[in-house]
């Protein structure tokens, strides 16, 4: 039987140098809970580092917590790319990290990148650079995604920095998108008047959110017979009865 779920498939935790602080996978699953959220995506910039902990946490809380990354490819382009299964997106991560450069991060100048636990203490700090590109081309992260069973996303494609339309001009056919997220800032309506034919992809949104605040201030809904990355994808593409919903 078909039921309908409440997603927010991109939000960032405290690892992202750029989120608060105060976004730990503990603190994220209570906001989920609150805002009676199913299905929500850990997706940090370039780090799967939270995936595990979070997903334990949303299974004690009845939240489908998929495992993810906004990757950030060599064009200086942002895809989220999201797995069923914490093993794929640290393999991924893995993959990423070998491809980012070799520089550490400065946290007075781009902020800390904390790892925590379950409870908030902190374990350790990452030193990676996590807000940098990596030098990998769009076409090879989706490619290596895909291999793993991910999900891909283009990210906000309406912002007017880190998104496919800004930094190529266009969508290109050839990308082999699972869909395009729209922010916040811009409805579904508007998106299509803007964008045109370049929306031949579904299009989902997401709260990007770098505050607890900000968790499930956009949502789409899923109608699914079960949570799984097999039923988005249908429902992304309209197929086995499932469908999507902004």
């Amino acid at each position: 039987m078909v039921r309908e779920y409440r997603a927010d498939l991109h939000i960032h935790t405290c690892l992202s140098p750029c989120a608060d602080l105060d976004n730990s996978p503990r603190a994220i699953v209570l906001q989920s809970k609150e805002k009676k959220l199913d299905i929500i995506g850990i997706t940090d910039h370039n780090s799967a580092e939270h995936v595990v902990c979070a997903a334990r946490l949303g299974a004690e809380a009845g939240i489908w917590v998929l495992a993810g990354m906004e990757v950030n490819s060599a064009e200086e382009i942002h895809l989220l790319v999201l797995f069923e299964h914490t093993e794929e997106a640290l393999i991924f991560q893995g993959y990423v990290y070998n491809h980012l450069p070799d520089a550490e991060n400065n946290p007075e100048v781009f902020g800390y990148q904390p790892v925590v636990n379950r409870n908030d203490e902190i374990l350790y700090f990452n030193r990676r650079l996590l807000i940098s590109a990596t030098d990998l081309p769009i076409e090879q992260l989706i490619a290596k995604a895909r291999g793993l069973n991910g999900l891909v996303i283009a990210s906000h494609i309406d912002r007017e920095s880190f998104s496919l339309i800004s930094q190529l001009g266009m969508i290109p056919e050839s990308l082999d998108l699972d869909a395009v997220e729209i922010s916040a800032h811009i409805t579904a309506t508007e998106a299509a008047s803007r964008f045109g034919t370049a929306l031949r992809y579904p299009i989902i949104t997401a709260s990007d959110a770098h505050t607890l605040r900000d968790i499930g201030a956009r949502t789409t809904r899923f109608f699914l017979h079960q949570p799984s990355l097999k039923e988005l994808q249908w429902a992304l593409r309209g197929e086995q009865g499932r469908s999507v919903l902004l």
